[in-house]
């Protein structure tokens, strides 16, 4: 089994070489732990309701679904947005079926759980990516991704044979500029470590301006920006975009080169066989287990958590997967350099900053 290295931000064998796993959620206004580690009890009914990308996108909805299904694997109910205007009638519809815990999975429901919060103050809620509500029936769960996309930054530029390496938003919201924030800064790290002029596509840390697809459900838009990537002689590219990274890697395949993918969120290597054989790695977001511990928590009863979770390097909330098929194909180097960063990042010693981070 191949051991993992994990890490996160906000406002996704190394050379024959495993990097091993901190200790998962720790610290930081921490994820509730359940007692025991047990499942939620049969009679707290757990929902989730979905973004528009759905339960299916290999991604961010599937994950935290997941979360759901680890920790109360028979008492769950989900719902699945296919608009935007799904969301508050699909919430109201989970309240009236009596769910104690209701999981917002993404930023995009927002308003919709800051309506029902207030008008529902005995329904708690759980709000992924965002930490703007203050309601106290709402625990916020975010995650320091640009920590994470700083070690994907430097791998991205590790292995780019052509020097030129890219990233690209769905659409313009700080969860998703943080990505591409510490993935520019990896690059550039990189840069300075290793006297190199590695060119990044598709976002400016100084002008917080890039490349977006304007939402997260247009493959079609996704292949083509990949392709003008592709046609710049960018060879990794990190769509932080939910699934549209499935549009990114039709264009990879189309070009007949030898382009690679990050993926974000998930480890796509293993969410997606299709596409498996372009995953160069992932910069993860851990929302597994951290959704699994707060339906654990919220199950015990008392006084709801509703502190802050954050997720980070530190906590393991955020991470990068393994190389995976292409562990022989990197540096044989880069194993101890990401370990050593992710200390470095850990310590305060290496700086790792976004204007959308959660905590810093």
């Amino acid at each position: 089994m191949e051991a993992t290295l994990r890490i996160t931000s906000r406002k996704t064998a190394l050379g024959g070489i495993a990097i091993v796993s901190v200790a998962l959620l720790a610290g930081c206004a921490s994820a509730p732990a359940a007692p025991g580690g047990t499942a939620a009890k049969s009679t707290f009914l757990p929902c989730i309701v979905s973004d528009v990308s759905g339960f299916n996108d290999h991604s961010f909805n599937q994950l935290a679904l997941a979360g759901i299904t680890s920790a109360s694997p028979s008492n769950y109910k989900k719902v699945q947005s296919k608009t935007e205007n799904d969301y508050a009638s699909n919430i109201s519809s989970l309240i009236a079926q009596k769910c104690d815990l209701i999981v917002a999975a993404g930023f995009n429901l927002v308003a919709a759980v800051k309506t029902a919060a207030d008008a529902n103050p005995k329904t708690n809620f759980a709000m992924i990516d965002d930490n703007s509500l203050t309601e106290k029936n709402v625990k916020s769960v975010v995650y320091e991704t640009d920590e994470g996309a700083f070690l994907g930054g430097y791998i991205a530029a590790s292995y780019s044979k052509t020097g030129v390496v890219a990233t690209y938003g769905g659409a313009k919201y700080p969860s998703v500029t943080l990505y591409m924030d510490g993935f520019a800064d990896g690059v550039a790290y990189y840069n300075k470590q290793k006297n190199k002029t590695v060119k990044l596509l598709g976002w400016d840390v100084a002008t917080q301006n890039g490349t977006f697809v304007g939402g997260f459900t247009d493959q079609t838009l996704s292949n083509t920006i990949a392709k003008n990537f592709l046609d710049q002689k960018a060879d990794v590219i990190v769509p932080v975009a939910g699934s549209l990274y499935q549009g990114a890697a039709a264009a990879i395949k189309a070009s007949g080169g030898d382009a690679v993918l990050e993926g974000v969120d998930a480890d796509v290597y293993n969410t997606d066989a299709t596409y498996k054989g372009l995953i160069l790695t992932s910069i993860l977001k851990n929302l597994k287990p951290s959704v699994s511990d707060v339906v654990k928590s919220s199950a015990k009863g008392g006084t709801f958590d509703n502190s802050v979770y954050v997720g980070n390097l530190k906590n393991d909330g955020v991470g990068v997967a393994p190389f995976h098929d292409y562990a022989s194909k990197v540096s044989s180097s880069l194993a101890g350099e990401i370990a050593t960063i992710k200390a470095g990042i850990i310590d305060g010693s290496i700086k790792v900053t976004s204007p959308q981070s959660f905590n810093k």
